[in-house]
Parts: C-alpha cells; structure tokens; sequence
C-alpha cells in the first residue's frame, strides 16, 4: 500500500487510519501473527494505532498489549496476571526524555554527576534484565531525544553539567547494552527527532495537555521507525536490489548521451548526487544486500555506463545484469528464480513511475518506492528501512560472493549431461553436527529468514535458541557447506524435540541458495544416525503451509517418510521408521565440529 510506504503523508494516515486498516485487512494476505507488549513512559494509544498499521503492511499481524500511563516500571518488574498470560512475542519500552527523572544542576561535582547518571542508567539494566528473565523475547527500547531548550546554551553538550550532556551519556550507556546483549535493539528517536524537527517533535502542549512525549503529526514517523525494527527481528526485511540505470544510477542516457555524456562524479553537483547514490548501494551491498540490475538497455551499453572512471559501483559489484528489451517486470521474475529467492524480496529502483506501476501491479510483493529526484534517492530509500539491520552475522558480509560463486556453480551446470556427475564435480563438503556457540547468531537469523525450504516456518528468537541450545531434549544439527567455489555458511538447521523413543520435528529449513545439491539428504542421514545413538526409533515430521513454502509440501514423502495425517487446513503429519532408514547422500563429504574446531 503505497500510503504506508516513505515518503508518507502524516495527515492523511491520521485522517484515514481505520479505512486503511480495513483496506489492509481484506486482502486476503496470510500474515505472521505477533503479540507484542508497549510499556509507555507516555500516551501510547496512538503508537500503537500507527505501529499496528505499518506492520501490518509488512505482514505482521499484532496483538498489542499496553500498561497504563506511566507504568512501565511497575509492568517490568511486577506484572500481572493479565501481562503475564499475555505471553508477548516482543517488549517495546517507550521511554523519551520526559522520564528522566533527574538531571544535574550547576551545584553538582563531577562525581555526583556520575552517580546521577549511574543511578538513572540502573533501573533500566535492571527492568531489562527482569523482561528477559520474564518473557525471554526480543526488547525494543527507546533512546533519548534531545532536550528541546539548552540552559548553558552552546556550552549544554559539553559541559558534565548540562542536560544534553546528560542525555548523551545516558544514550551511550544504553548503547553499550545493545551491543553486548542478544535480542535487545535501540529505537532512535534521537535521531528520528532531529529529522522532524525537535522543537515541533517537543511542543510541550501535547505533553501538558495530553501527556503525548511528541506531536500528534509526529507519531505516524515514530511508528514507521518502530516498525521496521520489529519486521526485521521477525524476518520480514528484503533482501536484494533491482537497479535500473538510466537517470537512476547515473545521469543522462548512455545510450543517447555516451559513456562521456552520463552525469556521474564530482563535475557537478547533479552529478555528485549520482555518485553518492552508488556509494549508497556499494555501502549496502556491505551488509549483504543482493546487488542486480534491471535497465532497458543494450548490454554493451549497460557495462560501459558501469564502467565509468568516476562511478562507485562496477560490474562486478552486481550479481545478475539484466540489461536488455524485455519488460522489466518479466527481468525481476526472472532475477528472483536465479536468485532462489521470492520476487516479494527485491526492491525495484527505477526513475520511471510507468515502470514502477507495472513491476507492482505484475509481481506481487515487489517494493518499488518513489524515485522523485536523485537529491531524495538516498533518504527515500534509507527511510524505508527495507534492509533494517537488527542482526549483521559473518554470512551477511560474504553474502554477495556466495551467489556470485553460485553463479559459477551454474555456469558449470550447463556443461554437464549427468546432474549426479555435476555435483560430483563441486567437490562439496559439510560439516553437520549440534550447535556451536559460534553460530547461533547465524541459526536463530536462519530461522526468521528462510521461508520458501521450511516446512514449519517457526520463528526463533534468540534467548529461545539459547535455551533450545542448552537443553537436552533435543538433537540439534546445523549444516555448512563448502564446495569448490567457496564457502556456502550455515545454510541448513534441523531441531526435533525428544519423547521417550520419538523424535517430534520443530525445525527443519535450508537456505535456497543451496537446493537441489542433496544437502537435505546429507542432514537427514546424520539425523538418522543421532537418532539412532539416543535410542529414538521414530522421526515424526510436521508441514504446515504457509503462502511461501509450498514447495516443501512433500518433502517428508521425498524423505520416505509415510504420512499419517493430514487436516482440512493442508497441516499434515509424517512418520519414519529409523530403524529401515538407508543413506541417501552420495555426492557429499560430511565431517563433525571437529573439523572446524581443529
């Protein structure tokens, strides 16, 4: 719904927030299904109004649970009955500088300061610590805005004495947490403020009049922001760029104007926009975001706009190059299934409203926000938060080498007539054995990330798949690949609960970067043979639909197992008997943590 999407109209979203509501609602769009705590230092009637809309175009539909005004403190440490039956999925804490509830005056030595700042900084560690002990589920908690008038003047932020000084150090106090503690992730209406305005952010009649910690226009803002954290933790981020060229990436036509007519660089200013536009997307294929092109182009002329002396991004910085004369909408179908990825994953990029309008009335899910002039390419983009980074593993930095190899991988395919000689010729290798402390971070990601090769699409967070980890009522696998053109990762976790002598699947996924090369075959013998050292003599599968994992509808039948069961839902049930079970794999070496920890 291009309403809810940046840059949005505040007014209208306020005027029209039931209708859109319904609009979202009645699309028939099947949803994650949230519960999500607010403890509010202020109003939060309205945030959650917002916030239930914006995730709700993300896919999330939520149950909102709210403390009375002011009560955040007493939620935290002292729930009810009613919160703690509750169960929520996630806690946001809404706190803004009007719960501070001390700050220094001019009379205070440096020591006092400190203890002021250590004392305030405590009971939020110590709500923090008492949610996670709780809930054991993610926390969002806000920083601290600005105040919206400076008593020393200039001199507020860095003097140990001043107000601004105070809220920074309490803001890196509450930084230094995030970085350290798993599932905690700050909400920066530091920044948010800033770029609304702090003295309209702070207008203290909404705060006088009806305890609202900012403007009634600012909360559509505040939410957006709030929400983009929550579809990240829950796995609803995109994951790739489809990138025209012309008047997108660089100014001009290449093909009309030449490779020396294309406004790219530092000549002028037009064309130094175009420059950090690329350095923009070189930044974001940094953090893993799939880089591809999608131009109505020739392709000569497309590599050598690319080719540029004075452009950031090369050729070699894209994954797939579709520069030719077919629809673009048909480009990024195709871009997806080479990808191994969902259309509904990719942003489209592209100067041209026509184009934007038929990629998203022909490919459902595509995200292809307004690209008004190149000076906003950065902001609209960035605002979005369509690659919001909540969790940054080692997978994500090799991300874009990894499909760069799979390319290599498919280019070899075609010269061989025999698949089963194909892989052969990877010379592919994985270890599969339990967890390692080293690769949870990468599991629990896995685990809200992969949609399409997951027969249960449960979620983890990751206090839960510590605690799954630490437990012995379970067998746990993790699989790695490696083959001949590079390391693959962790691309496959498998997680059965044990009862007495059966073994209840809750868990079973692969990243599709890696299907049709056996390595679902490889875990299942090595779960075969666990199964067999703990005395389990039945695997039980479960499938559960979802709109994006039908293809995994019959996998326990490809794994010979025998369905017993199926609903009028399409949830079925399927049984192995491990004692009957036979290897599959044939084309992959398989070690134990041995080889890594060696």
């Amino acid at each position: 719904m291009k309403e809810l999407e940046y840059p949005f109209d505040s007014e209208y979203i306020i005027k029209k927030r039931k209708s859109l509501k319904r609009a979202l609602l009645a699309d028939g769009s099947k949803r994650l299904k949230k519960k999500i705590a607010v403890f509010g230092g202020s109003t939060t009637n309205d945030i959650v109004v917002y916030l239930e809309l914006f995730l709700l175009q993300n896919g999330i539909e939520s149950e909102f649970y709210q403390s009375e005004y002011a009560q955040y403190w007493q939620d935290a440490m002292f729930p009810s009955e009613e919160l703690l039956s509750f169960h929520p999925d996630l806690v946001f804490i809404h706190t803004t500088n009007r719960n501070i509830t001390s700050y220094p005056d001019t009379g205070m030595s440096r020591e006092e300061v400190q203890a002021l700042l250590e004392n305030e900084y405590g009971k939020y560690e110590q709500m923090w610590q008492k949610i996670t002990e709780t809930y054991h589920c993610p926390i969002i908690q806000n920083n601290f805005e600005m105040p919206f008038y400076r008593i020393m003047g200039n001199k507020d932020c860095s003097d140990y004495r001043g107000r601004s000084h105070f809220v920074t150090a309490l803001n890196e106090k509450f930084y230094a947490y995030a970085d350290k503690t798993e599932g905690f992730y700050i909400n920066d209406i530091n920044f948010i403020a800033a770029s609304y305005g702090l003295k309209a952010w702070s207008d203290p009649s909404y705060w006088n009049m009806y305890k609202y910690a900012m403007c009634v226009d600012a909360i559509p803002e505040f939410s957006f922001n709030l929400a983009n954290i929550v579809k990240s933790v829950f796995g609803k981020n995109k994951k790739a760029l489809a990138l025209d060229l012309d008047n997108t990436l660089w100014g001009g036509v290449v093909g009309d104007d030449g490779v020396d007519g294309i406004q790219i660089g530092q000549e002028t200013g037009v064309a130094q926009s175009y420059y950090e536009f690329q350095s923009y997307i070189k930044s974001l294929k940094s953090l893993g975001v799939i880089l591809t092109v999608c131009s109505k182009n020739d392709h000569e002329n497309a590599i050598a706009g690319l080719n540029h002396p004075e452009g950031a991004l090369k050729p070699e910085d894209f994954i797939i190059i579709k520069a030719n004369w077919e629809n673009k909408d048909r480009n990024i179908v195709e871009i997806a299934a080479e990808l191994n990825i969902l259309p509904d994953s990719i942003v489209f990029v592209d100067d041209n409203p026509a184009e934007r309008a038929i990629v998203e009335a022909q490919v459902v899910g595509v995200s292809a926000p307004v690209m008004d002039s190149v000076e906003n390419y950065i902001s609209t983009l960035d605002r979005n938060g369509y690659f919001e980074v909540t969790n940054f593993s080692e997978d994500d930095l090799k991300r874009n080498e990894m499909y760069k190899a799979n390319a290599q991988r498919a280019a070899q395919q075609a010269t061989f007539t025999d698949y089963k000689d194909y892989l052969l010729s990877l010379d592919m290798t994985a270890v599969i054995d339990d967890f390692l402390p080293v690769y949870l971070q990468r599991i629990t990601q896995l685990s809200n990330k992969s949609n399409q090769f997951n027969v249960t699409t449960k979620r983890y967070t990751a206090t839960e798949m510590e605690a799954v980890f630490e437990s012995s009522e379970y067998i746990r696998l993790y699989g790695k690949l490696v083959d001949k053109f590079g390391d693959n990762g962790v691309v496959s976790v498998v997680i059965g609960k044990k009862d007495q002598d059966v073994l209840n699947m809750e868990l079973w996924l692969m990243s599709c970067r890696v299907l049709k090369r056996d390595m679902e075959l490889a875990m299942l013998d090595r779960l075969v043979e666990r199964c067999r050292e703990q005395g389990i003599r039945t695997i039980r599968g479960y499938y559960y639909p979802t709109a994006k994992n039908n293809m995994v509808r019959e996998l326990y039948g490809f794994f010979g197992f025998e369905k017993i069961s199926e609903d009028e839902n399409g949830n079925t049930v399927w049984q192995l008997d491990v004692a009957s079970y036979q290897q599959r794999n044939h084309v992959i070496k398989v070690e134990d943590n041995s080889a890594i920890q060696s």
